[in-house]
């Protein structure tokens, strides 16, 4: 069994794309015990979710695209049992205590981390304001001691052990003008050092943050593992749907024209840019040139525009190859540097030796 498909889940169902698929039984029982968990804590009743769920059936049913093959009742028993599922999950993930000795999701870490990897994907989800719908109920509210948190930052508590991992999820800053360019070009990142440029992490908070600036290339330290492809996949088809600027499609772009080649990601990898947790550096390199098959670039608007076109123009100025090619070659290390001091003065004194006997010649 593949484990990291790019859209299909492979452990859990969420919504009624996937439901009742043979391979995804294993979580239906603990899904209806969490159900069962979520109840007892909150004092709700099944007629309570049911009731709310069927009053708002026909706008869940026109939040997918696809024609929902499930009659009605059997449509609100699906989201009803999957977002009790999500809200008393995000319960646990968040509030330990609430956790259980049987539990087996959070027993077993693989399997928490499993299921949030089938929790991202396109085609496995359930509208979110139903869960915030149940989540914000009187009895709900009640079962908290302290203030009541907001279900977006439940969600973010769950999801955030990818913030560490991935390095790339959070703030955004968009682009403040629109690129009127009718190409785009990047350079690689071997080709930047070729040119003498140099490398190094950004400190900076916002998630694709990318900077080019007196020769000096800024990258947001990136961490590639197995389900990073599926990720971004998802990520920029959710964006390509639903959004009407591509920020991570750019990000990918750029990302791959970069670290284009096995030696590309192998400097960045010694630059503390990339952390590969792939077994190799090729690995890395043809996760990043797969996804730049799903991207799309539209030159006219383009968020790395900017960037492409400093990048390349410290790259034609000649004065900059020349200095990168003595650097790299005489100056790599100390020894490279001593040698290079001993040849200059070698040739000096031979001049001088010259100089020396030309003028004894002459006098």
């Amino acid at each position: 069994m593949t484990i990291f498909h790019t859209y299909t889940p492979q452990l859990v169902s969420i919504g009624p794309l996937h439901h009742g698929e043979p391979h995804l039984e294993f979580l239906e029982e603990e899904k209806r015990r969490y159900l069962q968990d979520f109840l007892e804590r909150t004092r709700l009743s099944v007629e309570e979710l049911y009731k709310l769920i069927r009053g708002k059936e026909d706008t869940l049913r026109s939040c997918y695209d696809e024609t929902i093959k499930f009659h009605s009742d059997a449509f609100v028993e699906i989201i009803l049992v999957d977002a009790a599922f999500i809200v008393e999950l995000f319960l646990r993930g968040s509030f330990v205590e609430m956790r259980k000795t049987e539990d087996r999701i959070f027993r077993r870490s693989y399997l928490s981390l499993f299921i949030r990897f089938d929790m991202w994907l396109l085609e496995n989800q359930i509208p979110f304001f139903i869960l915030e719908e149940i989540f914000n109920l009187q009895k709900v509210s009640s079962i908290f001691r302290a203030s009541k948190p907001q279900f977006i930052k439940l969600t973010y508590k769950f999801f955030e052990v990818f913030q560490g991992v991935n390095g790339q999820l959070g703030k955004f800053n968009g682009p403040t003008k629109k690129n009127t360019r009718k190409a785009v070009i990047a350079p690689s990142v071997i080709q930047l050092h070729n040119a003498g440029a140099n490398f190094k992490p950004s400190e900076r908070k916002d998630s694709f943050h990318i900077n080019f600036k007196k020769g000096t290339l800024e990258i947001l330290p990136l961490t590639p593992q197995y389900h990073t492809g599926s990720l971004f996949r998802n990520l920029i088809a959710f964006e390509q749907c639903h959004c009407s600027d591509n920020y991570i499609n750019d990000y990918v772009f750029i990302i791959h024209h970069l670290a284009n080649t096995p030696k590309d990601v192998e400097l960045l990898v010694e630059k503390q840019i990339i952390e590969n947790w792939l077994p190799d550096k090729e690995g890395a390199s043809t996760l990043l040139n797969d996804l730049s098959n799903v991207t799309t670039l539209n030159p006219d608007h383009f968020y790395f525009s900017d960037l492409c076109e400093e990048m390349e123009n410290y790259r034609a100025k000649s004065c900059n190859k020349w200095r990168a090619i003595l650097i790299q070659n005489y100056f790599s290390t100390p020894w490279a540097t001593l040698s290079l001091f001993a040849a200059v003065f070698l040739i000096l004194l031979t001049v001088i030796q010259a100089v020396t006997s030309v003028l004894q010649v002459t006098n």
